[in-house]
């Protein structure tokens, strides 16, 4: 029986009556807001004068069965019996401000509970009521268990959903109608249709523990309107299908579907429950059970709220992306032998067209908003093709990586701000461990522009310096220039003479003459030769890469210095390999750093007796592939002590050097994958070395 409450005074406008003011609970009710009462013990609900209820919080789930998202918006009367003593309990409570009694209440399921329940009343400020405040418990004559714990277990939680089914109609027939034929259709046909209902529901709400659980830090918002299947267990799928259709099908509104599923990864043992709503194509489910991981929901929710709070403050620009749909694609595409990938692509372009406008963007952090010029988080929350805008192509690597199976992918590339800007950054993409139907990608973007910019400007003063070089050596070697441009030039002249004598003759000798035109076009291509080389030197370009003899370029470098070998006496033993491959570099390049590793032996052996000076020069491919270029001398050698600085930069042994000849060919080499090397040879003399790789023609 209903226990009265004593007659209250009347109460000042706005306020409830003055016994109700000193009561405990209203007390705690008024200080307290709904994220408190979330934790509350004790069931709390709000409903306004017409029995809507405003507030439901957890306990009243773990109490009632029913979760939030299914009551809020219903009346409260809902769940009673709408006997002759609730009404009469709803005249007192108005009249008298607060009721404290024992109602029955009905569970999803259909069963009635006793709830030993106290109601209070708010009242507005033209003291008309405004709504009412309710406390209660299991009633202790119906076996509850008193002084319970003051926090409502996380496996009392049901995760809720509400989910629009409308647009399967067609499809929910079709599967009762299947259903009917019963051992004549293929289960597996069966489950197909399932499949395909569960990918069809769409999320209309889901509360806060279906966010924790499956979300993925994602948030209400960015659920609302996206398939079921993108969200639910793939082992459960089946069997959430079933339920629905159960549902859909079924002759009583409300009536519950309910089956246990086995442990997902996510709930151990977790219990579905499914009924029809009273909007017509939507239904609610419920799922109760305790998570895997046994943390209470307060230790989650701080978790939570520390990992975001961290991720929010990073000075890195970082989005979280949900790419679960395209996880589902890829392993489609494999399994029907796709191993090619990017061969894929370039075959079907319109795949990466889908995944710039259906991966979404689901959170991002303060850094991301700021590099991206945007007003808030939301600005950034959205299909990922605004990334891509600049550089489509970085959008199908990372597609490729993913694919693959990649731990991550990193590369240089462009994006395009929200204001216009387009900067150079620094992509890292963390991809999931495992290929996992809940896919949370992490993108990085660092802002490399004023360091790419830096980067750029160094290149063109390494150039300017090289080429300053470059013009400094060819200005050493002018006599032997002179020399090689000479020789063809003297020859000419020679040839030339000889023609005209032989054409004075009174019976020219038209042979000889033809025999020494062909010699002076010859003489006069080698001087235009040299004269191309030398300007090639000279030139002030950017490198160019193209195929490359290295045995070539080691000739024609033998070229520039014939005249100070010569002239000096020194003695060259070439030793080049035959059949060397062919690979990418800059041949001007190449041939500065051979040549000045000739002038400093040139002038190396100068020191020694004219029977002890030789430079020997060789080719060959090492085993590990790569193109060798050797050069010993037989000079002096290297100081000890000087080994280990040759390649410095403004080092030098010289009295009138630079210091800057081997620090360039040290950057020439680098800049072709490749590295050199300086030592003394064990039977005298320094020897050089220089590998560079073999690149694909």
């Amino acid at each position: 029986m209903a226990r009265r409450a004593g007659t209250v005074n009347p109460a000042p406008p706005g306020e409830p009556a003055p016994s109700v003011q000193k009561d405990p609970l209203y007390v705690a009710a008024r200080a307290s807001e709904p994220e408190i009462a979330d934790f509350a013990s004790e069931s709390v609900i709000i409903f306004d004068i017409e029995g809507a209820v405003h507030y439901w919080n957890p306990a009243s789930e773990a109490l009632y069965g029913w979760p939030a998202l299914t009551i809020v918006g219903r009346g409260i009367g809902h769940l009673t019996t709408r006997s002759e003593n609730e009404r009469e309990h709803w005249r007192m409570l108005l009249q008298e401000g607060t009721w404290q009694g024992v109602v029955s209440r009905r569970t999803p399921s259909g069963i009635h509970i006793a709830v030993d329940i106290r109601q209070y009343v708010r009242f507005a400020q033209d003291g008309t009521p405004r709504d009412v405040i309710e406390y209660g418990r299991q009633s202790l004559n119906e076996g509850a268990v008193a002084g319970a714990d003051w926090h409502i277990p996380d496996r009392l939680m049901a995760a809720s959903w509400e989910i629009d089914v409308s647009d399967a109609v067609p499809l929910i027939a079709r599967i009762a109608q299947q259903r009917k034929l019963a051992d004549a259709i293929d289960e597996r046909d069966l489950n197909a249709l399932y499949l395909q209902l569960v990918k069809a529901a769409r999320i209309v709400n889901v509360n806060e523990r279906t966010m924790r659980l499956v979300g993925g830090n994602r948030g209400r918002d960015l659920m609302i309107g996206q398939s079921v299947s993108g969200f639910w267990p793939l082992e459960s799928r089946v069997a959430v299908g079933g339920l629905i259709a159960d549902a859909m099908t079924g002759e009583v509104d409300g009536a519950t579907c309910r089956r246990q599923m086995p442990s997902d990864g996510i709930l151990r043992d977790p219990l579905v429950t499914v009924w029809r709503a009273e909007t017509p194509g939507r239904i609610y489910v419920a799922v109760n059970g305790t998570v895997d991981d046994d943390r209470s929901y307060v230790y989650l929710r701080a978790s939570e709220a520390r990992y975001r709070k961290l991720v929010h403050h990073m000075p890195v620009a970082l989005w979280q992306v949900d790419a679960s749909h395209m996880g589902r694609i890829y392993a489609d595409i494999r399994a029907a032998g796709v191993t090619d990938f990017a061969a894929y692509l370039d075959a079907h372009p319109e795949l990466v067209d889908l995944a710039a406008t259906t991966v979404q963007v689901t959170d991002v952090n303060r850094a991301a908003v700021a590099m991206f010029g945007g007003g808030s988080a939301l600005d950034l929350m959205r299909p990922v093709g605004y990334l891509f805008t600049a550089s489509r192509r970085s959008l199908r690597n990372v597609m490729i990586g993913r694919f693959n199976g990649q731990a991550g992918h990193d590369e240089i590339t462009k994006v395009q701000t929200l204001d216009g800007r387009v900067l150079d950054v620094r992509m890292s993409v963390t991809y999931p461990k495992a290929l996992a139907e809940l896919d949370v990608t992490i993108f990085s973007f660092e802002d490399v522009t004023e360091r790419l910019s830096i980067e750029a400007e160094l290149r063109q003063l390494q150039a300017d310096f090289t080429h300053a070089a470059r013009i400094s050596m060819l200005g050493e070697l002018t006599t032997s220039i002179a020399h090689e441009i000479n020789q063809p030039l003297a020859a000419i002249v020679t040839n030339a003479e000889t023609s005209l004598r032989w054409l004075s003759r009174d019976d020219p000798n038209v042979e000889k003459v033809k025999a020494l035109t062909a010699r002076i076009a010859a003489s006069g291509r080698r001087a235009s030769d040299i004269v191309q080389h030398v300007r090639g030197m000279a030139a002030k370009r950017r490198p160019e890469r193209s195929a490359i003899d290295l045995n070539e370029i080691v000739q024609e470098s033998l070229t520039f210095i014939r005249h100070e070998i010569e002239s000096h006496s020194i003695g060259i033993a070439t030793n080049l390999a035959r059949g060397l491959p062919r690979t990418m570099g800059d041949r001007i390049q190449l041939q500065q750093v051979i040549v000045n590793l000739l002038i400093n032996s040139v002038q190396a052996v100068e020191t020694q007796g004219r029977d002890g000076r030789a430079i020997c020069i060789g080719t060959h491919l090492t085993d590990r592939g790569a193109l060798a270029f050797t050069l010993r001398d037989t000079g002096p050698g290297i100081p000890p002590d000087d080994i280990d600085r040759i390649f410095e930069g403004f080092f030098t042994t010289k009295e009138a050097g630079m210091g800057i000849g081997l620090a360039i060919c040290q950057s020439i080499i680098s800049e072709h994958g490749g590295s050199i090397t300086a030592a003394n040879h064990p039977d005298g003399g320094a020897q050089f070395r220089f590998e560079i790789p073999v690149e694909t023609v």
